[in-house]
């Protein structure tokens, strides 16, 4: 490196944020160790999750990680400790006493094949550090709670077994199975990124990234029943609608889909502060083959309810008891048609 180099880089280094500058070093220490180690570039990576965060039940806190299949782990070692086990001597910490633990005739008989499996062959996987660590499924804390529990309430474990039961019995009570996945997410902070990644598929499906030319979506049976229930008179060869048709068409349809769609198509579609109205419909950014069809599909179903009502008040009704008016759809400044 010569020293134009090393210039650009102190400067570039000093515009940036401390928290750029760690992402950096740390992209830059994993390249250099998946380098030295290429056994490393085929091992799951924790998306999230830390030793400095870990997952607490009760007084009991093991660190706990999300790897990029999303898979949820708990470190064999953390595992150990929380349930009070003394370390083995081997070069993968705890490994050697859950074994040991699980294969002795007292706990054998309570301990299913797949539950040892798993502990048989430990996760191997690299840390948002770049570091190697080694873990068990979330699960496998609470199925091994499970076989302990059941193993002292058969009378069978030794006396030094028995502050092992105790502290599976306090981890048992802080956790339920159908919660430990849960738990997981919250301490390392996937819940977020879970969060984001489902609703970036959504928008994906739904929205195409350019806008389509205009097609008849909504049926002339939708705006004729829509007038009828509302006392209107409808003129088919006008195209102009009120501003009001526009809301509970939004209301009615577009904050029906699902949550995140109607608030991006709004943004790919602004008003225009000059006309007051939008460019383009917008089932225009609706993606052929899953949003137009949903919309499509939807439509039918609302002209559906207004053809069995006899008036606006009992077709509202019908609407609520179909479309759940617990849940919250699109923009809040549309038609509240939970009411």
């Amino acid at each position: 490196m010569n020293d134009s180099q090393k210039k650009g880089g102190l400067t570039r280094a000093k515009i940036l944020s401390p928290s750029a500058r760690k992402a950096i070093a740390r992209a830059g220490a994993q390249a250099r160790w998946a380098k030295a180690d290429p056994e490393r570039q085929n091992l799951p990576k924790a998306v999230c999750g830390s030793n400095e965060k870990p997952l607490q039940i009760g007084e009991v806190a093991i660190p706990a990680y999300v790897l990029d299949d999303e898979r949820r782990v708990l470190t064999v070692s953390g595992m150990s400790d929380g349930l009070s086990m003394a370390r083995g001597g081997s070069e993968i910490p705890g490994l050697n006493r859950f074994e040991l633990f699980i294969s002795r005739d007292r706990i054998h008989p309570y301990v299913s094949d797949d539950l040892q499996k798993q502990i048989s062959n430990p996760i191997v996987f690299l840390t948002p550090t770049g570091s190697k660590a080694y873990g068990y499924n979330a699960q496998v804390l609470v199925e091994l709670c499970e076989a302990i529990l059941s193993a002292r309430e058969a009378g069978v474990l030794q006396k030094q077994q028995l502050g092992i039961a105790q502290r599976s019995e306090i981890l048992m009570r802080g956790l339920a199975r159908v919660g430990i996945i849960a738990l997981v997410d919250e301490a390392t902070g996937y819940q977020e990124i879970r969060d984001r990644t489902a609703l970036r598929s959504i928008l994906e499906a739904y929205i195409s990234k350019e806008w389509l030319p205009w097609t008849q979506r909504f049926p002339l049976e939708f705006y004729q029943e829509m007038y009828r229930l509302l006392g209107w008179t409808l003129d088919p060869s006008s195209k102009s609608k009120p501003s009001y048709v526009g809301k509970l068409t939004n209301a009615l349809v577009y904050d029906r889909l699902p949550k995140g769609v109607a608030e991006e198509i709004r943004s790919y579609n602004p008003v225009d502060p000059n006309t007051k109205r939008r460019r383009f419909k917008h089932h225009q950014f609706l993606t052929e083959d899953i949003g137009n069809p949903h919309l499509e599909k939807h439509v039918s179903k609302v002209v559906g309810l207004m053809q069995a009502s006899e008036n606006w008040r009992e077709f509202k009704h019908l609407f609520r008891r179909v479309f759940n008016p617990s849940r919250t759809y699109g923009d809040k400044r549309t038609v509240d048609m939970s009411k």
